[in-house]
């Protein structure tokens, strides 16, 4: 099952248990099954603190497996064969489960291992989705920290007749106690956070408490993280509140144009950003969405950001790099069947329309490459483009072209989603060059039409340009004094990671030379 070189690292990962692990299996006589029996003797035969049981149970799911250590029950389980993006999730299951120490903060461990209440959690996963494992590692450990908390992460593109009945038209699709909870990327405290009635209020109190940074960077991503590290390089004082570290980063795929780094993936990416910041004496507020912004002279000559949580951050300078988001296409029903069928990752979602019809909506370079992608995944793909020719590259098009379930529609703009009222059945949308209604029968649509800024709560505040983009200068700055910007929510052209990364590298040094020009930086 597994090929030599994983056994050599697994085996080395497995040296650092310190009590036996158990591995309790539930089979049928599935090829999958087979898959998941070959999958536990390959790590079994690896160390010696290890165990496979077979139980002729009436587990719920077959083939899955308990991973839990003799005469306990942890309440982990995976159901299907963790391989693919999730066999980081399953080798970090079985070292927690081992002994081996978590990484996350004393804080975070002590409130879950604190948690009032009984938790089963379910997520469905696709193998190929990049932001399924934050979550199934996050929900895998709380299960073992807390033996009131159970999680069971399944395999949806398994398990299809589940996804059907419970509707799971995106992952990763979380449910709590047999109710849906939530989809799409969370970490750790989020979740936490959800659960524990009162941390958000506690958390708030502890934000606005701290004293007033020299510079406080909004926004999490490249730039970011470039400001941080230059900023805290001066020996200021630095904070970043991000909404989620790492921002887009987290959803990009395959990274291959950030000189010097040949190929990565956007959340080995991300993990390096935060890494490199957290060298620095950096106080990083994940979790944190900032709401409004106001400018200095309000309180003591202090920049103040108010968070959605209710804290209030004081700052002498202020660099936003709050990024951009997936483009919405605005028409009737898009909004009601999110997650029912209209979906913005392709990678995260094609498994669950294995064997359908869908449509992408785009055909620049992130639609064209979804079209290629989900051909070799779903009956067949319809690309609908706005204009009267494709904007991808011309690489991609000939790949497009030689796909024989794959068609192209141009001039088409989309005019409403379809559905029965729980999900998609088909698009409508009107040629332009005829002006006729059409409509086309599918399950599922792929929206790849582009970024829009995350400024919408700065209106008012900072200039903005007509596509509501920070105005910047050469420097990084926006129109109010001691306040600068970076990165793709900025006026600067070219929405590239590179890109990000030196805006906020000039930034950082731009509010630097603010403040020493200004005032004293904080002692």
């Amino acid at each position: 099952m597994l090929d030599d070189n994983l056994k050599t690292q697994l085996k080395a990962y497995l040296e650092r248990l310190t009590r036996p692990v158990e591995l309790v299996a539930s089979l049928d006589d599935s090829e999958a099954s087979r898959e998941l029996q070959a999958l536990l003797q390959d790590i079994q035969g690896l160390s010696d603190k290890v165990s496979v049981i077979e139980k002729a149970d009436s587990a719920q799911r077959k083939p899955s497996f308990l991973i839990t250590n003799p005469g306990q029950d942890t309440g982990l389980r995976f159901a299907g064969v963790p391989l693919g993006h999730e066999f980081t999730s399953l080798v970090l299951a079985l070292l927690h489960v081992g002994g081996h120490p978590s990484k996350e903060a004393a804080d975070t461990i002590e409130q879950i291992r604190s948690l009032d209440g009984d938790f089963h959690f379910e997520t469905y996963y696709s193998l190929s989705c990049h932001n399924c494992p934050d979550v199934v590692q996050a929900l895998n450990l709380m299960s073992v920290l807390n033996p009131r908390i159970t999680h069971t992460a399944i395999d949806g593109g398994l398990f299809q007749n589940e996804i059907a009945e419970r509707e799971v038209m995106g992952v990763p699709t979380v449910f709590l106690n047999g109710e849906r909870f939530g989809q799409g990327r969370m970490e750790l405290g989020e979740i936490v956070s959800r659960i524990d009635q009162g941390a958000v209020a506690r958390e708030a109190a502890k934000l606005t408490a701290k004293e007033a940074f020299d510079v406080l960077i909004v926004g999490g991503g490249p730039a970011g993280a470039a400001a941080a590290v230059y900023a805290a390089r001066k020996g200021i004082r630095t904070g970043i509140a991000a909404e989620r570290f790492g921002g887009q980063v987290l959803d990009t795929v395959d990274i291959e144009n950030f000189i010097s780094v040949q190929k990565t993936e956007g959340p080995q990416f991300a993990a390096a950003l935060e890494r490199h910041v957290r060298d620095y004496e950096v106080d990083l507020m994940n979790l944190q969405r900032a709401t409004a912004l106001a400018p200095a002279g309000t309180a003591g000559g202090l920049i103040e950001v108010k968070l959605d949580s209710g804290a209030t951050l004081r700052s002498r300078t202020v660099i936003l790099s709050t990024g951009a988001r997936w483009r919405n296409m605005n028409v009737p029903g898009e909004e009601q069947y999110r997650t029912k069928g209209v979906t913005y990752c392709p990678h995260c979602d094609g498994p669950l329309f294995k064997g359908k019809r869908v449509a992408v909506i785009g055909g620049g370079n992130s639609g064209v490459e979804a079209a290629i992608d989900l051909a070799g995944i779903v009956a067949h793909v319809t690309l609908l483009e706005f204009a009267g020719e494709l904007k991808a590259d011309a690489v991609l098009q000939r790949k497009l072209k030689s796909l024989a379930n794959v068609e192209v529609i141009l001039n088409a703009q989309t005019t409403e989603v379809n559905g029965d009222g729980s999900r998609v059945t088909g698009i409508t949308y009107k040629d332009r060059t005829s002006d006729d209604i059409r409509q086309i029968a599918l399950e599922g649509i792929f929206v790849q039409i582009g970024l829009l800024p995350n400024t919408d709560w700065l209106k008012g505040t900072v200039e903005l340009s007509r596509h509501g983009e920070i105005i910047v200068d050469a420097h990084g700055r926006t129109s109010l004094p001691g306040v600068f910007a970076a990165g793709d929510a900025t006026t600067v052209p070219y929405k590239q990671i590179v890109i990000a990364a030196g805006d906020g590298a000039k930034a950082a040094l731009s509010a630097f030379d603010h403040l020493i020009r200004t005032s004293a930086p904080a002692a």
